[in-house]
Parts: structure tokens; sequence; C-alpha cells
């Protein structure tokens, strides 16, 4: 190959002109790949793990070579992950880099699939979205009509590989022309700030309202930096991986926005834990794999466009089951942070150990604040969903998800990231030491000193560590958003009465209704059953006519596999778990206490699903409680549960849930 030329092969007996022709051999056969020439038929893809293709049955009629399966291999119940169609493989040395390949069929484009280097060529064809809330639109898909597929790729390997596969047994499909266009790396356009991507799985995606309280550490470390100098923009979606990141395109989508001197954060490991690491697209690998993806593909394809790779360890899953005083590294058996650190040193690329500093944020904190860290949800406390439906009656997959996590943990991690940076910098790494010098002023101060109540400060003294922090998700959020407050002291006092006063000011900002329209009620102790007379005011000033889509569209829905939202990693088997209370109101055993000019509005509010029981529910089940408590005082904390089920109730389920004002 002349470097910067494009490489141009004719499989017709027509000659063009500035086309190499490739011709059977004088046994009738294709011609092999061959380094010395290098280009030619495989009969192995270079996907992890390799896919076998045909060369015997290769055959030319003049208009190009061809070939016709017999028949199809895929794994029983598996068909989506695990098929080979077979077809042909066409090799063609080519340095890293990025190219506009167009191919010419002797098929129809409907009745072939084509794609490349182990990518998933159906997948390619598809419009649609990078990330939950839709504004990171798919701009480099696969274009397939008549006999023309073309794509623009990025490579990391030495050689391109064009797969051709047929739809049907039977078919004749193959290859007419290939045509490899290198395309030079993009330069950052003046007064263009540098891009900060960040790439990982569901540990560092941003979140969206439908899915609260769950947040990744990637929506908010967008807010560290100075968004005058530079632009961070995240791709992280749910259960990816090395493996699905690539053949998806949403790498090769990254590296053709990217400008010369961006950067990129890469964080992965959890979902390539998984033991399907031998489907053509699954997600998981074997350490060997997890290494040849970063060195022979993601590395090199990342430099080859001039982006900046900074590598992120993945932090330790927490055992929700077994919660204890002393948390251990939860990668035990694939030891992928540990060969994410030996390779990015060997690469000479700076790398932040998030695992590590992880484990120890865990012990720092305890078992208590952790555990009301990670996903542990209970009846009451969200109106959100997960793949198994709706979180409102308590987790539906029963149990404590200790991999997944609130805003809460989402801020000390990307804390931690922030700080490793900047410590990088100090130590004289000088991709580190560019990107910290990003951050806000206030940030590196805090990094330096470790005093971050500044930066955050809805932190409070009382709610950060032990049982008191049993709500601190919901109780920080309120406090950054104004909504309630913690005295001069830095206190929330979680444990003391909530007023009828207090509850009905914060309700109405919580809620974006008209104070008017909920203070009805004389001042004092604020009880369940007025409470749920409140909130049932607010409810009908809310939502005068329509149910919000917490109730109708996302009630008993659950997200199946091929959905665009789709995240393995949550899924439990469950489907369809409610959003209404799971114990009808006349089969609660207290309402008689009820005082009688509340009953009507408490039944509402509780129908409604806006206050459910207190007794009998726990974090990580799916349960109700059979008693109301009318007369029983709420405290500020319970206060704080309520108000945040009714902020995330009143908004867009699409939004991004990691705002920090009050619209």
């Amino acid at each position: 190959m002349t470097e910067g030329l494009a490489q141009k092969f004719n499989f017709t007996e027509q000659p063009k002109p500035g086309y190499l022709a490739v011709t059977l051999g004088a046994d009738g056969r294709a011609p092999l790949y061959d380094p010395t020439v290098g280009y030619g038929f495989v009969e192995e893809t270079c996907a992890l793990p390799p896919r076998t293709v045909h060369t015997a049955g290769i055959r030319s009629d003049g208009s190009g070579f061809s070939i016709v399966e017999t028949a199809f291999d895929a794994e029983p119940g598996f068909e989506a992950d695990e098929y080979n169609r077979y077809g042909m493989a066409f090799r063609i040395d080519a340095p890293p880099g990025a190219y506009r390949i167009r191919v010419k069929l002797t098929s129809e484009a409907a009745q072939t699939t084509v794609s490349v280097s182990g990518m998933h060529g159906d997948r390619l064809l598809h419009d649609g979205h990078w990330d939950s809330a839709k504004l990171l639109p798919i701009r480099f898909k696969a274009e397939a009509a008549d006999r023309e597929w073309t794509y623009t790729y990025v490579n990391g390997y030495d050689a391109i590989e064009v797969e051709i596969e047929p739809t049907g047994i039977g078919v004749p499909v193959g290859l007419a022309e290939i045509t490899l266009e290198p395309l030079p790396p993009q330069k950052r356009e003046d007064g263009r700030v540098p891009n900060l991507f960040l790439l990982g799985d569901s540990t560092v995606k941003t979140y969206t309202f439908d899915e609260a309280p769950m947040s990744g550490w990637g929506q908010i470390i967008g807010s560290l930096f100075d968004a005058d100098r530079v632009n961070v923009v995240n791709y992280s979606m749910g259960g990816r991986s090395f493996k699905n990141s690539y053949w998806e395109g949403r790498l090769n989508e990254i590296l053709l926005e990217g400008r010369v001197g961006d950067y990129i954060l890469i964080q992965f490991g959890h979902n390539d834990e998984s033991y399907d690491e031998f489907r053509r697209f699954g997600r998981g690998s074997t350490e060997e794999m997890y290494a040849k993806y970063m060195t022979e593909l993601y590395f090199p394809a990342i430099r080859a466009r001039g982006l900046i790779p900074v590598m992120v360890t993945p932090m330790s899953r927490v055992d929700g089951d077994a919660l204890s005083d002393v948390f251990t590294n939860s990668f035990v058996v694939r030891q992928f942070p540990a060969l994410m650190k030996r390779l990015a040193e060997a690469a000479g690329i700076t790398l932040v150990d998030l695992n590590a500093e992880s484990l120890k944020f865990y012990n720092e904190s305890g078992p208590d604040a952790v555990s009301a860290f990670v996903m542990s949800i209970e009846a009451g406390e969200t109106p959100g969903k997960t793949n198994d439906g709706s979180y409102a009656n308590g987790h539906p997959a029963n149990k404590i998800d200790g991999t997944h996590y609130k805003e809460a943990l989402a801020k000390p991690f990307a804390r931690i990231v922030a700080t490793e940076l900047c410590r990088l910098g100090q130590a004289g790494d000088l991709t580190a030491g560019a990107i910290s010098s990003l951050l806000l002023p206030a940030v590196n101060d805090a990094a330096s000193t470790g005093d971050w109540s500044a930066i955050f400060p809805e932190m409070t003294q009382d709610t950060t560590t032990g049982p008191d922090a049993y709500y601190r998700n919901q109780i920080e959020k309120l406090i950054q958003l104004g909504i309630m407050h913690k005295d001069a002291q830095g206190n929330f006092r979680p444990d003391e009465s909530m007023t009828v006063s207090a509850f009905t000011l914060a309700l109405s900002l919580a809620f974006g209704v008209a104070l008017s329209s909920i203070s009805d009620y004389p001042d004092g102790e604020l009880t369940r059953e007025t409470m749920a007379a409140i909130l049932a005011d607010a409810y009908h000033a809310r939502f005068p006519a329509d149910k919000p889509r917490f109730m109708t569209d996302y009630n008993g829905a659950s997200v199946v596999p091929g959905d665009p939202g789709y995240d393995p990693n949550l899924d439990s088997g469950a489907r369809g778990a409610m959003y209404y209370p799971l114990v009808s109101f006349g089969q609660l055993t207290d309402t008689e206490a009820m005082a009688p000019e509340l009953f009507a509005k408490a039944k509402e509010a509780y129908e409604l699903g806006l206050i459910r029981s207190e007794a009998g529910i726990a974090r990580g089940r799916k349960a109700n409680g059979t008693a109301f408590e009318p007369k029983t005082v709420v405290t500020r904390a319970k206060a704080a549960k309520a108000l945040y089920f009714m902020w995330v109730l009143r908004q867009d389920v699409l939004g991004e849930n990691q705002v920090s004002a009050l619209d």
C-alpha cells in the first residue's frame, strides 16, 4: 500500500483503471491472504473469537466473486448473539486510521450482510442515539442500497477485513469492488475547545429520570470542568464492554467525532466479566481478549486519530447480599483492573485507579453508608424503573444491586477521578496535568486540600455515614435544589419531626405547584395522614387531567433485549413490575384510625402510589406493608423520601437526572 492513497480492488473481469485486479488462481480457487502482497481471502476473521468463513466455495462468473451457503449455524436460545452465516472475508493490509470503505456487491444489499473487521453489520445500519436522553444521535452509520455499501471506519488493527454474509440459504452473495480511502485525522478548528469523551458502562453512563435514582460518575464529572474551556461528552451506556462498544460502532463514532488533541477516558471491566466471551456478539472477554482489545484495537485506533487516551480501572462491585465491615475487590476471577494497569503502563498511557480508590472509599464510609449509596431500593423511594419494571414497590429484582448506584455515590467517584488526575499531574504526568488544568479552579483547590464542601455544599455533617445516611441520596438532592436545608452547623437533623408548614413549602418547590393549592392545613407536627392529604392536593394541582408517564407508559413496562435502552447487566428475568401498591387500601389494617376529614384524600394518595406503608418494607425487596400508621409523625428523613419521590414524578422521563437547580 502507498501511504495516503486509496486502495481499489476489482473482482470482475472488466478492467478498471486504477484498480488492482483480483482473479482466481490457476487452480480455480480464490487467492488467500498473503502478507507479501497485502491482501487476500481468509478462512478466519480477526474477530474475538475468530469467525469461520469460507474460501473453497468462492466462484467467479466475470461479474465478481460470489459464494452460496447451504447451511447456517446458530446457538440454540442465543441466536441473536451467536450465529454464523459464513460467507467470505477479504483482508487488506491497512495501518491504523480512518477509512471511507465502499463496497460494490454482486448481490442486492437486502440479501447481503456487509460488515468490517468483526463489527455488527446489521447494527451499523441503524439510526438512533448513543445515550438515554437522545442527545447524541448516531451520525456515522453504514449505508446500503441496491448493490452498494459504504461505511466510515476507524481501524486499529494492521489490516481491514470486509465481510460478506448471505441473509438466506442458497442465495449467492459476493464482491465486485472494494475501495479503501484513507481519511486524515481532524484538526481542531480555531476557537473550538477540546472534547473530553467518556466511554464506559452503566457505572459511567448519564441516566434519565425514568431510571432515577441511578447515576454514573460520568454524568457528574462534567460539572467539575470549566465548560468554557472543555466540552465533556458522555458516550457511556449500560451493558457495554470493550467488545460490544467496538462491534456496535460506539468507539468508532467517538473517533470520527474527535479532533486531534481531544481526550477520551475509558472504563470497562464489569460487563467484560460476562461468560459469553465466545459468542460472536457477546460482551464478555477472557483476560487475553481484554488485553487484545486494548493493545491491538483501542490504543492504536485512538492514537491514529490523534486523540489522547486515559484509562480508568472499574470500581469494585459491592456484594449487596453480604455487606460487611471490610470491603474487598470484586475482581477476583478475571483480574481486569490489574491487567489494565499493566497494559496502560507498558503503553505509556495515563491511568486513574478508581478500583483501588473505590475500596478505600467503601471502607472509610462503612456498610451503613455504602448500602444506602448503591441501588438498594425500598417501596416508596422512587417512581423510576429498571429493565424489570417499576421500582415503586421496592427493587423488582429483589436484591441490593451493588454494581449500580445513586448520585450520592456518583459524586464521590467523580471527585476521586478528578483528584487522581490532579495528583498524577502534580507528579509529572503531562496528560493528567493538561486535563486537570481544565477543571474549575475551585475543584483543583478541593483536590489539593481534600475539602470538597464548596463543590458539594449539599453534604451534611450528620447524614454522611452511619445509620443516619439511610436517605442520604434524597437529602443531598433536596438540599442541592434548595428544597430542604441544613442548619448553621451543617446538620440535617434527620430524626427531627417535620412540620406541616415546612413540608408544604418544600413540596410546592419540589412538585412545582402553588403553595396556596396545598396550604389549607393547620400547622404543627406533620402526620402521615396529613402528609397524604397534602400529596393528593399537590398531585391534582400538577396533574389535573392526565397521569404522569411513571403511572401509565412506565407502569409495568419492561425493556426487553433488542430495545435501544436495554442493559443486560440489570436484567433479573423479572418482567413488568407494577407501579401501584401491591397491597390494596382495603387490605390496610389501621385505616379506621384516620381522621374523617382526611380519609378520602389519604385513600386517594395511597391508591395513586404517592404514599405507601413504611411498615414491613425493606431495602432491596419488592415488598409492601399493611399498616398506614396515620397518626405517626413524619421525620425530616421520611419527608425527604416523600419529597424526592414527588420531585421525580413531575419530571420528563427522558430528561437527564443530574439537574442541580429547580426550573
